[in-house]
């Protein structure tokens, strides 16, 4: 479709990743890793309220209890978190509700074929970064239903179209949900597969192109 770090939930990439989960079998996500987990939930009728935008220092509190909610079985210290904002903030979104945040988006740009391993500092953007990668996007059951994960992926390729292609690992087994938004599984080295097992059983490398 995934990020996740303290003691501990994609990326993270849940959404869509996204859905409810205590085992990697019982959930299905956003990510996004990238950590997803969207599943489906019973729409809240505030849902219509919830907007997407940028994050900020603040959130890191409230971004930290849905990755623990979300994302049990793929913790993240909240340094990783707090680094990837610093270092590109414009990739680093939050879905709020008058001040409630029901979600996040993370991501940033890598060099290709590269993305972290779980839990990972990045230390700093490549310069010649050549891909951008979804790390997390997670969204609370309260606020799924209405169209916010598919409104936060858009925003996220608004970034990502900088670059030729972008890249995820899908876990929760959402790789049918990312496949909706172009997303396609890719072959991978050694390498790779060794950076996926941290990632849990199924965890899969997606890429589509950004044209």
């Amino acid at each position: 479709m995934v990020c996740k770090l303290r003691r501990r939930v994609v990326s993270r990439l849940h959404l869509p990743v996204f859905p409810s989960m205590q085992s990697n079998s019982q959930r299905f996500p956003l990510a996004l890793i990238s950590k997803s987990p969207l599943a489906a939930a019973t729409p809240d009728s505030t849902l219509a309220m919830a907007t997407w935008r940028p994050m900020t220092d603040s959130d890191i509190t409230a971004l930290m209890a849905i990755a623990d909610e979300i994302h049990r079985d793929l913790p993240e210290a909240e340094a990783v978190f707090r680094e990837r904002l610093h270092l590109f903030p414009e990739g680093c979104l939050v879905l709020v509700e008058h001040d409630s945040v029901g979600g996040y988006a993370v991501s940033f740009p890598i060099r290709r074929g590269r993305p972290p391993a779980l839990d990972a500092m990045l230390g700093e953007i490549p310069h010649d970064a050549d891909q951008y990668y979804l790390h997390d996007l997670a969204i609370l059951p309260r606020f799924r239903g209405r169209g916010a994960a598919a409104e936060g992926i858009g925003k996220v390729m608004e970034v990502a179209k900088r670059y030729p292609t972008t890249c995820l690992v899908s876990v929760y087994g959402t790789v049918p949900f990312w496949e909706r938004f172009g997303f396609a599984p890719e072959p991978v080295d050694a390498a790779m597969e060794e950076k996926l097992r941290g990632y849990g059983e199924g965890a899969t490398y997606l890429t589509r192109g950004n044209a």
